[in-house]
């Protein structure tokens, strides 16, 4: 009975100890992990760059083809850009043409 009495007055004395580090477990635990954690964040971020580099090229290749566009205009076709559209278009080749296909 003495030995019980002692431990709960071990635990009293060292209750708010106790709580204070149940609670740095649980908050350490939340910042590493769930879906608010550092590591999220990190990954957000690197999905913001990847997304930005994305962005980049699409508007260097949305600049190309307004410029290709305006050089279709009337007023300021460019002949070496109407006929390389029309054999495309039509499928027109001369006799000792290939074609050289590049994947991109």
């Amino acid at each position: 009975m003495k030995q019980l009495l002692e431990h709960n007055d071990l635990v009293r004395k060292n209750l708010l100890t106790l709580v204070g580090l149940g609670l740095c477990f649980y908050f350490s635990y939340h910042l590493l992990q769930g879906e608010r954690s550092y590591f999220r964040l990190l990954s957000l971020q690197k999905n913001v760059a990847d997304m930005k580099v994305s962005s980049d090229k699409l508007k260097a290749n949305h600049h190309d083809l307004e410029t290709r566009v305006s050089m279709l205009r009337s007023g300021s076709i460019d002949k070496d850009l109407l006929e390389e559209r029309a054999r495309i278009v039509l499928g027109f080749r001369n006799q000792g043409e290939k074609d050289i296909l590049v994947g991109k």
